[in-house]
């Protein structure tokens, strides 16, 4: 059958104002940040600007609007999760016709350092964890527009986040499910922000199903070198975990492959899940079982909190929380139902 069907339109203003029921002169009041909408108009609206993945175009702008400038400031580019983030933040500041500069740093004073510079440099700033300290970040948000991603709550500061205790706690449910009772937290909640919240719906989901920790949490960096000492920890006799909850895929991927090597069974004598939903995950035998955050929307999202903020935007502040969700492979002991499809992470 020969499809007739239109090929998909982008979307326009008007189509948002339909999706969201509201005026497209309130569509515009909430992007433009001209004027305060009231909290549920301004949810609504993003929702529908998430859901037709609209951006303004700069043509439709009032002449005024000069060029924008971005500094987003990252603790690193290693692993799958910040370049991620970084390709949904830049795609997004591309169609608004922004320009962003890139900060990281190995040290915490390299990074004080880079951003001290970009002061005169940058219309306002992205700040991810591991990114300054709350002090710091106070203090710039007192002369930059300034965004936090994945940190918790500044005054004066918009904060975009994922749901990481909520996704956790469903899947450290789904394990107690299978029947794993001796249950292990991998990572240091102490490192940030995210590892204390996964920790927290690790904590909950015990509680809720009446269970004691197997053992303190491995307090482990949240990187692949982690690995050994997450392994070397299970085998303690005071430990030996039937559960393995690492605080993000890259951990969990690493020590599932290093306990194989040693020839202990996933899940068969250890199950093992994380956060996050790398690609490799879908690709390991068994396959990862994890939580799946939006890293892509994050970026994005945050890319147009910063442009609202240096649009002139103070009010309706609020953390923006994104959903996460439970995927389910094997290397939790469900039945594995072969390789997944490729996921497309880049979007027009």
């Amino acid at each position: 059958m020969t499809d007739t069907s239109e090929p998909a339109r982008a979307a326009t203003i008007y189509t948002v104002a339909r999706h969201a029921g509201v005026s497209i002169a309130t569509v515009s009041r909430v992007l433009q940040g001209s004027r305060p909408t009231s909290p549920a108009t301004r949810q609504r609206v993003l929702r529908a600007v998430e859901a037709l993945n609209y951006v303004p175009l700069r043509a439709g702008r009032p002449l005024a609007t000069r060029h924008e400038a971005h500094g987003l400031v990252l603790a690193g580019l290693s692993g799958p999760y910040f370049s991620e983030l970084l390709v949904g933040y830049e795609s997004t500041a591309n169609q608004y016709g922004q320009s962003v500069v890139v900060v990281t740093g190995e040290g915490r004073n390299d990074i004080v350092k880079s951003v001290r510079n970009l002061d005169r440099r940058v219309d306002g700033v992205v700040l991810t964890h591991g990114a300054l300290d709350d002090t710091r970040a106070r203090m710039l948000s007192r002369s930059l527009p300034t965004v936090l991603v994945g940190r918790p709550p500044l005054d004066g500061c918009d904060t975009v986040a994922v749901e990481n205790a909520t996704g956790t706690l469903e899947l450290v449910s789904h394990l107690i499910e299978h029947g794993r009772r001796r249950l292990v937290f991998a990572g240091d909640p102490a490192h940030a922000h995210d590892i204390r919240e996964r920790y927290a719906g690790f904590r909950a989901a015990l509680e809720r199903h009446g269970l004691a920790e197997a053992a303190p949490p491995i307090r482990v960096f949240y990187e692949e070198l982690s690995a050994a000492e997450v392994v070397s920890a299970i085998g303690e006799p005071n430990c030996a975990a039937d559960g393995l909850v690492c605080a993000n895929d890259e951990v969990a991927v690493a020590t599932m492959a290093l306990l194989t090597q040693k020839g202990v069974k996933v899940p068969d004598d250890v199950a093992v899940v994380g956060f996050d939903d790398i690609m490799t995950a879908r690709y390991m035998t068994p396959g990862l079982t994890t939580v799946r955050q939006p890293t892509y929307e994050l970026g994005r999202w945050a890319a147009i909190r910063l442009h609202e903020r240096i649009q002139g935007r103070t009010y309706d502040v609020h953390p923006q929380l994104l959903p996460t969700t439970v995927v389910v492979r094997g290397s939790c002991g469900c039945p594995m139902d072969g390789p997944e499809p490729p996921r497309v992470w880049w979007r027009p």
